[in-house]
């Protein structure tokens, strides 16, 4: 993926309930791996977020986990990764996270998973970056977020143009490609003159 070197992947530090999100995650990893992406992540070696960085690292991928440091606990912290970033705190954290990503893909996970996905989205929206972002919507997990939007096109509160900056896919290679053929804006969708 001549554009995509490195990839921020957003996801839970449990592991849910539905085996086929954990199959999803083993499948990012070894998609990753082979494509020479390197994972970068929340560093940690539980959940989601552990499945995906193991399944790198059995592959011979290269990860860099990023970190709070009220966060450096030894039952959370993956230590085997390719670089660990240790920050003073999330806001830090997903900072780097935005620095250090040519794109960003968000799987299943909970209210930290949202918040670090609508917070990238929305400094897509504001033009603070141009990279893509990507919903691996596994086993349909996120089909009712995807309504919410869809409602909230309608109600008037989300443009189409910025619905559609986020990239869906079920499967990481279809995600992969659409990531790949991303038209970066060139303005912020939001900021009219009138507002300038």
């Amino acid at each position: 993926m001549k554009n995509l070197k490195k990839i921020c992947v957003f996801c839970g530090s449990s592991d849910g309930n539905d085996s086929k999100i954990t199959d999803a995650a083993i499948q990012v990893g070894k998609v990753f791996a082979q494509k020479e992406i390197t994972l970068v992540y929340g560093a940690a070696k539980i959940g989601v977020m552990g499945t995906i960085a193991k399944t790198m690292l059995d592959n011979n991928g290269e990860v860099i986990g990023i970190i709070p440091q009220f966060l450096k606990k030894k039952e959370v912290v993956h230590l085997g990764l390719t670089e660990l970033i240790t920050t003073q705190n999330m806001h830090e954290r997903k900072l780097q996270m935005q620095e250090v990503s040519d794109g960003f893909i968000a799987l299943p996970g909970g209210f930290g998973t949202l918040e670090e996905l609508f917070e990238i989205i929305t400094w897509l929206q504001l033009g603070l970056h141009t990279k893509p972002i990507g919903l691996l919507n596994v086993n349909g997990f996120y089909d009712d977020l995807l309504r919410l939007l869809e409602t909230m096109v309608r109600k008037g509160f989300l443009s189409m143009k910025n619905y559609e900056m986020l990239l869906v896919a079920t499967t990481i290679e279809n995600l992969l490609q659409k990531m790949e053929n991303f038209r970066r804006p060139k303005v912020p969708q939001w900021l009219k003159p009138e507002r300038t």
